[in-house]
């Protein structure tokens, strides 16, 4: 009888320790939380994929669900609690924050240590410094902080921005668009800059960081309300570090990371896929165990360039909250 009753009271133990360590929600379910992507999936995206696939969101008691932004874009999605958690750039938080009316968003994570972004054109252009850029066909969004942008590298270049020919222009396949009329275009190198490389096109690419430190802003980030922060830091962190996780697996195994990528999203070009994680495990972070840290001076030192080019009106307070 003893041995029976010492037996009873340790799975007794056992099942209430069990209960205090379980992250889920106090009826047993696992808590519901929405990603808003920026843009179609693609590889900035992998370690989001990669927390799902592999169980990290539902060890931390979470059961996500990843989803493309509306035709508002992320930053509404969260600002007005359709999505938790969101992905975004520095430039549209600012932004954001600093409007009229402006959103309750904040950054939380760098998906990407630093600025990968740049110039990218068909080699035979001769399109090797902002400089170049004078008298060719630019594909534009026309929008104000991509002009700020290349007006700023072009003159601090010894160019005359002027005299870029500007072609508005959404552009979906970077590569074809240089087949066309296009000289050169806006792109990032761990997608547009791959596919040309698989694709076997020779290119010319110079990057904005390498021409001003100050452009070394952090695109993209992941973005939460401000109201959910506070209520929720908890669950915030939660979240956040079970991001961490699955890119840190994405940085140590970036093939079986592109295999989980392409599960979820098959449409997306094998080779690209396997050649982007390549290069993106290099760049999410020098230090992996520092994944998504911002620096404060760097976020700063762009809100200020912001708004010295009249991008914005106000300075802008900090748009980023450290929880990792």
């Amino acid at each position: 009888m003893k041995k029976i009753i010492s037996v009873l009271l340790m799975i007794t133990l056992l099942c209430a320790f069990c209960a205090c360590n379980t992250k889920e929600s106090d009826s047993g379910e696992l808590k519901k939380i929405t990603v808003a992507l920026d843009y179609t999936p693609n590889t900035n995206h992998t370690g989001l994929y990669a927390a799902k696939e592999l169980g990290y969101f539902a060890d931390a008691g979470f059961d996500v669900e990843i989803i493309q932004p509306s035709e508002d874009g992320a930053e509404i999605m969260v600002a007005s609690n359709q999505a938790q958690f969101g992905v975004s750039f520095q430039e549209n938080v600012v932004i954001a924050r600093t409007n009229d009316d402006p959103l309750p968003i904040k950054a939380v994570a760098a998906i990407v240590e630093h600025n990968t972004s740049g110039i990218m054109s068909i080699k035979e252009k001769n399109i090797t410094s902002p400089k170049d850029m004078e008298g060719k066909r630019y594909a534009t969004w026309d929008l104000p902080v991509e002009k700020a942008t290349l007006e700023s590298v072009i003159t601090k270049d010894g160019g005359d921005f002027s005299k870029v020919t500007m072609i508005n222009s959404t552009v979906t396949d970077a590569v074809s668009a240089l087949q066309t009329d296009i000289d050169c275009l806006w792109v990032f190198y761990g997608w547009d800059a791959m596919a040309a490389i698989v694709k076997n096109v020779d290119i010319n690419y110079f990057a904005f960081s390498d021409i001003d430190p100050v452009l070394d802003f952090y695109t993209p980030v992941l973005i939460s309300n401000e109201t959910y922060l506070k209520n929720n830091s908890s669950d915030a962190k939660a979240f956040l570090e079970a991001v961490k996780k699955g890119y840190i697996y994405a940085i140590e195994h970036h093939k079986e990371a592109a295999d989980i990528l392409l599960k979820h999203v098959p449409e997306i070009d094998r080779d690209l896929c396997y050649a982007s994680m390549e290069y993106l495990s290099t760049q999410y972070a020098s230090d992996k165990t520092k994944w998504g840290i911002i620096d404060k001076d760097r976020w700063d030192g762009f809100a200020n360039w912001l708004f010295d080019q009249k991008i914005i009106t106000k300075k802008a307070e900090d748009g980023f909250v450290s929880l990792l």
